[in-house]
């Protein structure tokens, strides 16, 4: 069995996901076969996996960092809220249905099974296994059930690394409170604390720390500095979604839904030098952007409602109309069409008309299409480009002939296009960076103006060393030392998988 080590948070937000993903660069830097793993995640922003099952994008990313492929085993539990009480439920990468929350609290401890199998799996087949909680241990309400923080620490017998946001403020509360409402079984787990997120001059710090050991009984193992990396976020709260000042030539309005999934795909675009992206949710926000990119959602139907109540649907329509540049993603193409149907009720919302940017029609079905894919860019002004990317929506949409977007390695075509309106299923369609610089020098034709013709790097190049200076921050703030001597000790302990 593999050695573990489980980093807990006091909150949600704590930095709990990208320290995971630091430890698993470090072990697999030190000659480990290390993976992640999150037993109960709740994202928007998810990923899939080489044989078309769909996990936590936070896990393909620790994955990557560990120089792994991602695997449906690393977060068997899938919560993907479609609205405030409710959620889509997906075990072990298939869509098991909905849940209303009550409900799904009700029958989790059910599926410790699945959790349990998929944790052996990884742990038969690695050095090392880095487990991720999720919001806090102290959500004394939900521990007599829990399956994602103490709970699955018992079950596995992993000892944890608690983690503080000292960004937010309040980190010494944090941690002393989060471990004051531990029971006393849990608060031997927890081994060490580590600072997160920290500006400054740790040596103010010190004062604090030696206070809190005392308080606490237990050590701080670091101080890990605030790092500027830019690595995927699966949380739709994420600062990268707050409307920014747009300074660069090329302004781009990309339409933060409420139930926005998978925004990463647009995080390519910022990293040309003079292509600016903001997220905007009002109509005061709106402005005269240069492109108008819709994302994916959760809620298409919901989402299309909320576009319409509060003038956005109207104003992007009246933009198109004028000429501007619209790209709709997975649920924001399926908002361009003309009709959406949900004969079945999977969103519940009967028959809507969408903005008919696009002479493509919509129906929802039970049906998941999960899938990766190759592909090359149809549409006129991308024609060429090359394309790789995945699927994940539920819905089908006929497009009567219409120009496609692109076509798949297979044969197969995808999405639609009418004049300067684009519409595509094709998550991750920028990570390559053909369609990157092809997009900002058609925008540039369009306004008059010069940009710089330089290749934007792939994705995957970019992100690779975005976790390896992540790594290097962490390694050099965190006593990794001893991190390996709290694996060590639970390393000869039985796993009593207590279910």
């Amino acid at each position: 069995m593999a050695k573990r080590i489980m980093i807990q948070g006091t909150m949600s937000g704590a930095g709990k996901s990208l320290l995971v993903a630091a430890l698993c660069r470090i072990f697999a830097q030190d000659g480990w076969r290390v993976a992640p793993f999150k037993s109960q995640n709740m994202a928007l922003n998810s990923f899939v996996t080489p044989d078309g099952l769909e996990l936590g994008r936070a896990q393909a990313v620790q994955a990557e960092a560990a120089g792994l492929e991602c695997d449906v085993r690393m977060n068997p539990i899938l919560l993907k809220p479609s609205s405030d009480t409710g959620s889509q439920l997906i075990v072990n990468g298939e869509v098991r249905g909905h849940y209303a929350a009550a409900d799904y609290f009700k029958m989790k401890r059910g599926l410790i099974p699945d959790i349990m199998a998929a944790y052996s799996g990884l742990a038969n087949e690695n050095d090392i296994i880095v487990i991720e909680g999720a919001g806090s241990p102290a959500e004394i309400n939900l521990r007599d059930d829990d399956i994602v923080n103490m709970g699955l620490a018992a079950l596995v017998n992993a000892p944890v690394l608690l983690a503080g946001d000292i960004d937010r403020g309040g980190v010494f509360a944090q941690l002393y409170g989060t471990v004051a409402l531990l029971r006393e079984e849990e608060r031997r787990r927890v081994k060490g604390m580590i600072i997160n997120k920290f500006r400054g001059d740790a040596a103010l710090l010190r004062s604090g720390l030696r206070q809190l050991e005392e308080l606490t009984k237990i050590p701080v193992l670091g101080v890990v500095p605030y790092v500027r990396v830019d690595i995927d976020d699966e949380d739709s709260l994420a600062p990268c979604l707050e409307q920014t000042k747009n300074d660069r030539p090329l302004d781009v309005a990309v339409i933060r839904l409420p139930h926005i999934s998978n925004f990463t795909d647009f995080a390519p675009l910022e990293e040309h030098p003079d292509m600016g992206i903001r997220y905007v949710n009002r109509i005061d926000q709106f402005g005269d952007p240069d492109m108008i990119l819709l994302p994916g959602t959760k809620n298409t139907m919901g989402d299309l409602l909320w576009l319409r109540d509060i003038g956005l649907a109207e104003a992007i329509k009246a933009a198109a109309g004028r000429g501007t540049p619209v790209l709709g993603v997975c649920g924001g193409y399926q908002m361009l069409g003309r009709t959406l149907s949900d004969p079945a009720g999977i969103e519940r919302q009967g028959m809507l008309s969408g903005l008919d940017l696009l002479p493509v029609d919509t129906v929802f079905t039970g049906d998941k299409t999960r899938t990766r894919c190759i592909a090359v860019c149809a549409a006129g002004p991308f024609a060429g480009a090359k394309l790789s990317g995945y699927e994940i929506h539920m819905g089908k949409t006929e497009t009567g002939g219409t120009a496609p977007f692109c076509r798949f390695a297979d044969g197969r075509t995808d999405g639609a296009v009418s004049g300067s309106v684009f519409g595509t299923y094709l998550h991750g369609l920028f990570d390559s960076g053909e369609l990157v610089n092809r997009l900002a020098q058609y925008l540039a034709a369009r306004k008059g103006i010069t940009v710089s013709d330089k290749p934007v790097e792939t994705r995957a190049a970019y992100r690779d060393r975005q976790y390896d200076l992540l790594a290097d921050a962490v390694r050099k703030s965190l006593d990794m030392k001893r991190v390996y001597e709290i694996m060590e000790e639970y390393a000869d302990e039985d796993l009593a998988f207590r279910y």
